[in-house]
């Protein structure tokens, strides 16, 4: 089995955070009305896409009634709705939607992840947690032999993402999360800020597809 199977394994079986784990299955239980037939994921998260990636596109945590129901990052849930049409437009992704695990989509050069891989209460995480699941983090970015561009949605996964590089590496230098800005990291990799894909974002229009487009494009163009 190779080293990314290997990894996915671990994290579907991860026990490591209690509260995690129990708030998972919590779901389960608590459906959201439009799903109430529907069998919950309701494990670990673990990345996907393609493993020869040059760009990699991270959030924070799944969510409760999108990949914690789905089994896969950013699929069934609005956000996820919107940047799927952005990705689609900047020819990222085959196709402009994400509704389960097995409905075709391929990412082109490109692997979406979460830096937590468990949806958190109150989407509020605890140290511990994000401690406990930075390997795997680490395990994702070092199975991407050609990464070359990290683009992180939302300031809290542009603040965990940091941490991660700080944690690793000699790092001297203030980040300031702002959309569109980059940064060169420390192991040649560089590092975009990005709004998140959130309703509230795109209701108060935050953002927009071309918007997005345009950032995903100049991503893609760095990798």
């Amino acid at each position: 089995m190779d080293s990314s199977k290997i990894l996915k394994n671990k994290i579907i079986k991860c026990k490591k955070c209690p509260r995690l784990i129990k708030f998972s299955k919590k779901i389960t239980l608590i459906k959201r009305k439009n799903n109430i037939n529907e069998n919950y994921w309701g494990k670990p998260v673990p990345g996907f896409g393609d493993l020869k990636a040059k760009l990699m596109i991270i959030g924070l945590a799944p969510a409760a009634h999108g990949g914690t129901r789905t089994g896969r990052a950013f699929t069934g849930d609005k956000s996820g709705d919107f940047l799927f049409k952005c990705l689609h437009t900047a020819k990222i992704s085959n196709q402009s939607f994400s509704n389960h695990i097995n409905d075709g989509l391929k990412l082109n050069s490109t692997y979406i992840t979460n830096i937590l891989k468990c949806v958190p209460p109150g989407d509020k995480p605890h140290t511990k947690e994000l401690i406990n699941c930075s390997s795997y983090f680490d395990n994702e970015i070092t199975n991407l032999k050609n990464l070359k561009a990290i683009v992180t949605l939302g300031k809290l996964a542009f603040d965990n993402c940091i941490k991660f590089y700080k944690k690793n590496f000699q790092i001297d230098k203030k980040f300031i999360f702002k959309h569109g800005k980059k940064y060169n990291l420390p192991d040649g990799k560089t590092l975009i800020a990005c709004y998140h894909p959130s309703p509230r974002n795109v209701n108060t229009k935050i953002i927009n597809i071309k918007m997005m487009k345009n950032l995903f494009i100049k991503a893609r163009q760095l990798s």
